[in-house]
């Protein structure tokens, strides 16, 4: 148990120990919708260029891992994925 100097519960601690309870307390679906409100919250307070750089961002930490997409078949670059993504997912807030 990670303590600090005082003998108090650090944050990880806690944290960790909430992030259980409420795994005990709620079901899929509940996961479900907190995770299409934050989603849907992010969408609305970020622009096409910040879904860009977050998937190539990832594209890239992805081909770092020795996996970088280049394994022929057509398959474009994770990189790519992730730029068409966020142009796509901007269309579809533009939609909205």
């Amino acid at each position: 148990m990670a303590r600090n100097d005082d003998n108090k519960m650090s944050r990880e601690e806690a944290g960790r120990m909430g992030g259980e309870a409420t795994s005990k307390n709620h079901d899929k679906e509940f996961y479900q919708e907190i995770g299409q409100k934050g989603g849907e919250a992010t969408s609305r307070n970020h622009d096409k260029d910040f879904y860009q750089e977050i998937g190539q961002k990832g594209g890239e930490a992805r081909g770092n891992n020795g996996n970088n997409g280049s394994s022929g078949g057509g398959k474009m670059s994770r990189e790519e994925a992730g730029r068409k993504g966020g142009e796509a997912r901007a269309r579809q807030r533009d939609r909205n």
